[in-house]
């Protein structure tokens, strides 16, 4: 089947010149129309990332080391959706696979693109990094190290709005576990979980909570578009957060290398907050 796609694949090259040469002739307004009222397109996806070393520099640099972004590799993932947590996460690989993503331009001319599963498992993902450092001329700080998150998205819908010139994202992402060290503060995070406001401790509305596989991803809506400084004039990057609502957890936060307790905070809702980002 490979050798017949690079077959297919030369044979268009091979033709063309011919192409070039034929006689081409302008598309009237008729066809234009069924060309620009066809569906959109469908792109399926499975990919694995490795990124020796990432580096902002200012004056000074942070450098982040050793970044990995791929599937989760686990089966073990939102332990607590024990109906259905074997027919999601039964496979294990290190790739972000079973992504699709739909691209549409709206009639009004705005941009609609959905990122969601190919089959009814939400997308597992694992990221990890080495160390993240301070580094100026004379002294370095070490700020945090052995990062490793692994989670579960279940959509991620963009719109770029013609009307207003803003991208809205609208995504419900979980995190089933994420450790790491913020070194410099003898400060180190154990099992830290996001789920949705309904996923632990209780829903919204008061009632039992009820871990499944549409409360599994925090809702998050933003809008994100060039506006005005907050403090002056000038333009800067806005950022809105509309709705942020989750159930997040710490299993263990460690000071100074010993357990102090654990975290739950239920039904975490975060709105109407307004971000700016400038160079100065």
């Amino acid at each position: 089947m490979k050798s017949l796609k690079k077959s297919a694949l030369v044979l268009a090259i091979a033709g063309l010149p011919f192409a070039a040469q034929a006689d081409l002739k302008p598309l009237d307004d008729a066809h234009m129309g069924n060309i620009t009222g066809q569906a959109g397109v469908t792109i399926e996806l499975e990919t694995r990332v490795d990124i020796g070393e990432f580096r902002y520099t200012d004056e000074g640099s942070l450098s982040i080391k050793d970044i990995k972004i791929g599937g989760a590799n686990r089966t073990d993932l939102f332990e607590e959706i024990t109906d259905f947590r074997d027919a999601l996460f039964g496979q294990t690989s290190d790739l972000i696979d079973n992504i699709k993503i739909d691209i549409d331009i709206a009639d009004d001319g705005d941009a609609l693109i959905n990122i969601f599963p190919i089959t009814a498992a939400p997308i597992d993902f694992g990221i990890s990094t080495g160390d993240w450092t301070l580094e100026g001329h004379t002294d370095t700080t070490l700020l945090a190290s052995n990062f490793n998150m692994v989670g579960a998205f279940t959509k991620v819908g963009i719109r770029v709005d013609t009307a207003t010139d803003t991208l809205n994202l609208n995504t419900q992402v979980g995190i089933s576990e994420l450790n790491v060290d913020f070194d410099f503060l003898a400060l180190g995070i154990r099992g830290l979980k996001m789920t949705g406001a309904d996923y632990m401790g209780t829903r919204l509305d008061g009632s039992a909570a009820n871990p499944g596989v549409l409360t599994l991803g925090a809702t998050i809506d933003m809008d994100v578009y060039k506006g005005t400084r907050l403090g002056g004039a000038g333009d800067a990057l806005a950022i809105d957060l509309n709705t942020f609502a989750a159930d997040m957890s710490i299993d263990q936060v460690l000071v100074g290398g010993t357990s102090i307790g654990s975290v739950m905070m239920d039904n975490l809702v975060v709105q109407d907050t307004t971000m700016r980002i400038y160079g100065h």
